[in-house]
């Protein structure tokens, strides 16, 4: 069969207690959202054929992301980001600078001389915490740089000739 159309016919909730009376699905197997579904059911039926209501939508717009937006305008390649990790981005990092700058200079400084700044302490910041470290761990890796440091490292260990003879030696 090429693929079923039952998608036109009832809704998953309807389908799901089809199973589950007919028997082909158990009551303890059912869905997690079953029994939510079954208590707070929508206000309206979702159909497929059900035209899509006519609502204006809001813009949702922080003035962050203008800022946001010019970082990453102008820097393509900032690295990873871990998310399991309690330290700033570096696009937050920005982001607090260049408003920090932006209140400073109020409307008398351009967004471009504002931004050029701001890099510039950001700059400044990078290379002290680089002297204080000798690794950072802000700092973007490069996937070609850790390929060939990966590669330099397997050569290394390669030219380390052991005899499997010498191991099993008395």
């Amino acid at each position: 069969m090429a693929g079923s159309r039952l998608e036109k016919i009832g809704t998953i909730y309807t389908r799901v207690s089809g199973l589950i009376q007919s028997g082909a699905l158990n009551w303890q197997d059912r869905p997690l959202w079953f029994d939510i579904y079954k208590a707070f059911p929508p206000k309206e039926e979702p159909q497929f054929d059900r035209p899509v209501p006519n609502m204006k939508l809001k813009k949702i717009f922080y003035e962050e992301d203008r800022i946001r937006a010019i970082f990453h305008r102008n820097n393509k390649q900032i690295g990873t980001i871990n998310l399991n990790s309690d330290q700033e981005s570096l696009t937050q990092k920005f982001i607090n600078v260049y408003s920090q700058l932006e209140n400073k200079y109020s409307a008398d400084a351009s967004e471009e001389h504002i931004y050029k700044e701001a890099i510039d302490i950001l700059n400044r910041d990078r290379e002290v915490s680089q002297e204080n470290d000798s690794v950072s761990e802000e700092e973007p890796i490069s996937l070609s740089s850790a390929f060939k440091e990966a590669q330099n490292k397997h050569l290394v260990q390669s030219e380390i000739k052991v005899s499997v003879k010498d191991i099993f030696k008395d």
